[in-house]
């Protein structure tokens, strides 16, 4: 068997198409070396990010030799004026802040928090023959609490593959963000009692109790503004750096890459 020299299994040059800014070719050593800031799944996002990052900068510091800016100048500082000229950031009123408060109320409530007991019926995602054997005897064990022929604690105890068997299968107090997305999403829509129903994760099959229901409660506006005033200047200083961007493309052009931006800024 042929060993390949280290270095020599890179990606193949000319994988991905050239870049231009202009008539401007971004370097493809300076593509790879700034992927390791844009860490992803496939080589080919990472490179994209990456790409995408660098036609960003040269874009504006084109722009600042257009503007005349200072060469001396050092980039960071460049690119910062010619943000600060050419961003048409639009001012955030009072009325914009409320307007937000009111179209959103669902974002502005403190948690709602619940104690929460349950049984554990565990089974890997994968292993469908035993998913269908906890099923059953998961029913077979809500049957016996719901008739009360049997104790919650005491099932648990026995049953439950959880480390809250110890304790009568509490899990103490939980908020939105403490568990997993598929045990959470149904067991906060619940009212305190036993619930009829099982409930599936990825850890196999569930039976819940909520021994408490604390309802989270609106936050008044006042409490909340700062939020509000943060996010909405944010995201009208994105906006704004997106239609600059495309500006920008348009009069130079842009060549090997979608300029497509994500809802983030992509310079910090």
């Amino acid at each position: 068997m042929q060993l390949i020299p280290t270095g020599e299994a890179e990606k193949p040059r000319n994988q991905f198409p050239p870049v231009y800014v202009g008539e401007t070719l971004i370097q493809e050593d300076d593509i790879a070396r700034e992927m390791q800031h844009h860490p992803a799944e496939e080589v080919a996002e990472a490179w994209h990010e990456a790409a995408r990052s660098l036609v960003i900068r040269e874009l504006l510091l084109q722009e600042a030799n257009r503007l005349q800016l200072p060469e001396a100048m050092d980039e960071e500082d460049r690119i910062a004026r010619v943000l600060e000229m050419e961003l048409d950031v639009p001012e955030l009123t009072e009325e914009d802040c409320e307007r937000f408060y009111a179209a959103n109320p669902a974002r502005f409530r403190s948690p709602t928090l619940m104690a929460v007991s349950h049984i554990l019926l565990a089974a890997a995602p994968d292993d469908v023959e035993e998913r269908i054997r906890q099923e059953e005897v998961a029913r077979q064990l809500l049957s016996s609490l719901v008739d009360g022929r049997a104790q919650f604690a005491a099932l648990a105890k026995q049953y439950s593959a959880c480390e809250s068997r110890h304790q009568g299968g509490s899990l103490g107090q939980i908020s939105k963000g403490q568990t997993v997305e598929e045990f959470e999403r149904p067991v906060l829509r619940l009212q305190e009692g036993l619930n009829p129903e099982l409930i599936e994760s990825r850890y196999g099959w569930h039976i819940v109790r909520v021994d408490q229901r604390i309802d989270g409660e609106q936050l008044p506006y006042e409490h909340v503004k700062p939020q509000i005033r943060q996010y909405l200047s944010e995201s009208v200083t994105r906006r704004a750096f997106r239609q600059c961007l495309q500006v920008l493309a348009a009069e130079t052009g842009v060549q090997g890459v979608d300029l497509e931006l994500p809802d983030s800024p992509l310079m910090q």
